[in-house]
Order: C-alpha cells, then structure tokens, then sequence
C-alpha cells in the first residue's frame, strides 16, 4: 500500500478513533496526533465528573491506541498558533479535524450577564481540572439554579449537591477539592423545559443522583405530564421507560432529611435571571405539553430565589482560522466528513469528525461509527489526495521547533501520567491531576 501521512487535530476520543480506524484499515498510514493540551483524551479526561469511574476504562483503552507504531502524539501544539493550514498541507497528505466543543452555547435570556451567572462548560472544565482554567470558583451560593435537561446539567447538580469529601476516592484535583469543601450549596434546582419522557438525561446518569447518602432528590409533581406523545415514546424506548421509572421513583420518595436536595422541575421555561448587581432568582414560565413532543407557554410564571445559576444548554464548538464555519450549528460544513468550501465542494485533503463535524451530541459510541465514516470517505479519495512538499516525517517537529513550540511527545505525556500516579500513591489515592500547565510540562520533562 502506498504511504499515507495524515494529521488529526485534536486527540480526544473522536481524534483518537480516527487514527485507530484508519491505522487498522491502512497499513501505509502514519497519524500524527496535534493536541493544544500537554495530554491527550481531550473531554473524557476534561469534561467528565470525577466521580465517573467508568469512564477510566474508555481512557485505558484510549491510551493503548496511542502506544501504536504509526501513530505519533505531539501534544502542547496548537493549530492557528504553532501550526497553520498551510504548514499542515506541506507536511500531510491529509488533515482530520477532530476538535470538539468546549464552549458554552448562548442562553439568550434578561439578566444571563449578571455575576452569579455560569456557563457549565466552564463549571464542568474547572471541575475536571482543566489546565487553562483559573485554580478557584465561587461557591457561594446556598440555593442554585441549573438549566438544562441533558446529563451535563446532572453533573453540574450533582458536583454543587455532594459533599466533597465523597470526591476523595477520585482522581480529583487537589484545588477542586479545597474549592468543593467550602462549597456552600444546600439546594440545587434543575429546571427542564419539557416533560419526563421529553428530557435527555441517561437512566444511569439519573439514577447516580441518589448515591450519596447525604443528598435528596426531589422531583416537584408540578409538570409532571405524561400525554399520548410521551406514552408513545416510553412504550418505544427502553432508556425513555428507564428515566420515567427513576423519576417516578424519586417522586413518589420520601425525603430523607438529608443535608443537601437536588430539585427537578419539569415543564419550566428559563424567562429571565432576576437581580440587580448579582443573580438573586430565577423567573421560569410554566410550560404544557402539545401533543407532539413540543410545549407551548401557559402564562403562569414562578420566581425561585437563588444566589447562581449555571446554564446547561448545550456546547458549542469553535471556528478554526483559515477553515469554513457554520456559526448557526456550530460545525465545519461538510459531507460524510469530507469539508465543504463556500461552493459546497469538497476541499480537498480535509476532513472532520466527531462533534466539530455533526454538532455535540451521542455518546462515545456514536464517537467511533462517526470517524468511522470520515475515514471510509478519505480512504475513498485516496488517489485524489495532494501529495505533501515535505515527506520527512521528522520535518514536522523541525518546524515546531523552529517556531519555539514545546512539544510534549508520547514518552513526556507517559512521565505525566506517571508523576500523577505516583501524586496519588503518596496521598493514598489512585491519582491526583497535575492541574497548571506549567506544572504539567515540567512533569512531562521528568
């Protein structure tokens, strides 16, 4: 088979499987993994509770890719500033885009400006122990809003609701830690604009709510509305059937008298954040259900009075400079994955995959059958590719160099990996992130 260079920006998942993928299916193929961060895994390892033990065993496996002969991972390298599209083009035959989503997408509501106002992408980053994010967060607020439906707004409620010292058997980081521990949240309020066979939260994740011993969880009967649409959906689904049940469950639940409460609000409607120099309550407009999966507002409005609110209504990805942008849907504009130019044709040498391909939604599963798409696409194109200026393989990290950039390489991010090991080991934990990037490449350095 005829050699084939090609680079993936971005090495979480969706990057990650592309180069297993295309490895696999092309024995002349050599990936070069770009990564902004000094470690790879992207939002498993930076969008993910700490609390989710499982998701260590989809980094294990991860991680195994990256250890393959043809692929290479070059972290701390950033697209736009260490490298541009044309250096790219010079050095590969072709370039995956798998950047995700880290953004928050806009809530265009009275009042999102105010102090006490969060976007939870920024929350859910801090959390993880993003490396770029400040070390603290103001915890506050003793009553909390969160808007949302999906299970980012779980996470979110349950990170403010559980007590920190419950975080101890994690890989937390140590500043997440101390942050939690002052935490002043007693109730958390989620609030969803539709009903209990509308929402999109998991059963596993929803059901997780109750684990801790020191939290209630409250669902409000107000809104509770199962009609012949949502019967439909409940019959035709099992994970619609699961979280129904669960929310059932916890409705018909006594309450404990537990320290701290998560509250569900079904068919409530974000209208404004209330206050005049800081966030003060949230004014939520009743909704009623259509008959087709949708809702219509009743008129009826209710203040709930909160110190914070953390809007969780989904992620959005970012442009990438020198690249086509669809800002309404927050993707690359593509076709199968192949990217599409102003006139709607293919550019080519340039794909995408993951959600800067088809917005951010499914799970990591979904992840996998995407780039599994991409790569059949560019494996199609193959005899159309351009043929690179540079066929070094090393000329790429000259070029790097050249530009002052400090790569963390697959031998620097396994000294990381084991300096947090071993961070853990003495704290008598599994692990402790390594959380300033400074820090991180001085570990990598060993």
């Amino acid at each position: 088979m005829r050699d084939l260079r090609v680079a993936v920006v971005g090495a979480g998942p969706a990057g990650i499987y592309a180069a297993d993928i295309l490895t696999k299916e092309h024995e002349g193929a050599h990936v070069d993994l770009i990564e902004r961060l000094p470690a790879p895994f992207g939002l498993v390892r930076y969008g993910v509770a700490p609390d989710h033990p499982r998701i260590k065993e989809i980094i294990k496996a991860l991680h195994r890719v990256i250890g393959r002969d043809r692929i290479r991972f070059l972290g701390n390298v950033e697209f736009g500033a260490d490298l541009k599209l044309e250096d790219l083009r010079r050095h590969y035959h072709a370039v995956i885009f798998a950047t995700g989503a880290i953004s928050d997408r806009e809530l265009a509501i009275p009042g999102i400006d105010l102090p006490g106002s969060y976007g939870a992408a920024d929350f859910v980053s801090w959390y993880a122990g993003h490396p770029d994010v400040p070390r603290e967060w103001p915890l506050d607020a003793r009553h909390v809003a969160v808007i949302g439906a999906g299970n980012v707004a779980l996470d979110v409620a349950r990170m403010l609701a559980k007590p920190a010292d419950e975080q101890l058997t994690t890989e937390i980081a140590d500043n997440v830690y101390r942050g939690l521990k002052a935490n002043q949240a007693t109730d958390v309020h989620v609030f969803a604009r539709r009903g209990p066979a509308q929402i999109k939260f998991t059963p596993m994740e929803l059901r997780e709510l109750s684990h801790s011993p020191n939290v209630d969880v409250i669902v409000h009967p107000e809104g509770f509305e199962i009609d012949e649409a949502s019967q439909k959906a409940i019959n035709s689904s099992k994970g619609t059937r699961l979280v129904v049940d669960t929310l059932l469950k916890y409705l018909e639940a006594e309450p404990t008298g537990a320290a701290h409460r998560i509250h569900i609000h079904l068919c409530h409607a974000p209208v404004e954040i209330l206050g005049e120099t800081r966030v003060e309550g949230l004014r939520t407009e009743r909704t009623e259900l259509q008959g087709d999966g949708t809702v219509r507002g009743t008129g009826e409005y209710v203040d709930t009075p909160v110190q914070a609110v953390y809007r969780a209504v989904g992620y959005l990805s970012s442009n990438l400079p020198g690249l086509p942008f669809d800002h309404q849907a927050g993707v690359m504009p593509n076709a199968g994955g192949r990217v599409l130019g102003m006139d709607d044709e293919p550019l080519p040498g340039l794909y995408v995959t993951g959600w800067i391909k088809r917005g951010p939604i499914g799970l990591i599963g979904h992840t996998k059958s995407d780039a599994a798409e991409t790569i059949a696409n560019l494996l199609a194109d193959i005899d159309q590719l351009p043929q690179p200026e540079l066929e070094d393989p090393d000329a790429i990290l000259e070029h790097l160099a050249a530009r002052g950039a400090t790569i963390v390489d697959a031998e620097g991010w396994t000294k990381l990996d084991a300096h947090e090991l071993a961070l853990g080991e003495a704290a008598g934990r599994e692990r402790i992130k390594v959380v300033p990037r400074e820090d991180m490449l001085r570990a990598s350095r060993g």
